[in-house]
């Protein structure tokens, strides 16, 4: 099923996984619904991706804001007409040890990863099911699968997003025709690892950066698009992508 012509809302699309998306599947002839906070990174991608001939939408928002993505949906659909999919992208990795309590860092990720996801699932859902179609892909992590050192907090988080995703499809998928997908990565190269804040943990890390060849953001936007390239019929739960010499 060919995604050109249609419409996909990318949150997190400032940076990183998201940016990459966008200009992926733009690429591919989608309209793609940029959502971030930085709107001036996402004026700039807007225009590099209209400049390539694709078509693009700045609506900025905060993931955590209901209201801001009742704004998203609204615009989009005054825009274009119809939502066909939506990538829940945003995230949070303030990675840190939990007796070092960086409980202020935990709240946010729970809010982000977590609530970031439900609201843009919310706000989407009565369009989709209206049509009877749609896609959403929500991003978890490897981390859902198994503990990483100082990612308690963050291994919860993307646990329940890779739950929610599967609930999302059992409920949706048979009575909806809504495909639902988790995109499950381990580490890649992104503005992700800026936001820790931990000294010890940083250090502790430190030798796994030295020396492991992480994944590209690019690399998790063909996996995206996989999942959205797709016949009806063909639901595409889970998507596990690894760096190559990444051990655990």
């Amino acid at each position: 099923m060919s995604i050109k012509g249609k419409t996909i809302i990318i949150t997190g699309a400032s940076s990183g996984i998201g940016e990459a998306t966008a200009k992926k599947l733009s690429h591919e002839g989608a309209n793609v619904v940029l959502s971030a906070r930085r709107e001036d990174r996402l004026n700039s991608l807007k225009d590099e991706i209209v400049k390539n001939g694709g078509m693009a939408l700045v609506v900025p928002a905060d993931v955590t804001k209901k209201e801001d993505f009742k704004k998203v949906v609204s615009s989009t659909l005054e825009e274009f007409g119809s939502i066909e999919g939506i990538i829940n992208n945003a995230g949070l990795m303030p990675l840190s040890y939990v007796k070092n309590l960086h409980t202020d860092e935990w709240d946010k990720m729970i809010n982000v990863n977590i609530k970031g996801v439900t609201n843009g699932v919310s706000a989407v859902l009565p369009t989709m099911m209206e049509q009877k179609s749609g896609n959403i892909v929500n991003i978890s992590s490897s981390a859902a699968h198994k503990y990483y050192p100082g990612g308690a907090v963050y291994c919860a988080t993307k646990a329940a997003v890779k739950m929610f995703t599967e609930g999302l499809r059992a409920e949706l998928a048979p009575h909806y025709g809504i495909n639902v997908t988790s995109i499950d990565p381990g580490f890649v190269s992104t503005e992700l690892t800026d936001t820790i804040t931990d000294d010890e943990i940083k250090k502790d890390m430190e030798p796994m950066f030295k020396e492991l060849t992480p994944l590209q953001a690019e690399d998790i936007a063909e996996a995206i698009y996989y999942s959205l390239n797709q016949p009806k019929r063909a639901n595409i739960n889970d998507v596990y992508i690894m760096p190559t010499d990444q051990e655990q």
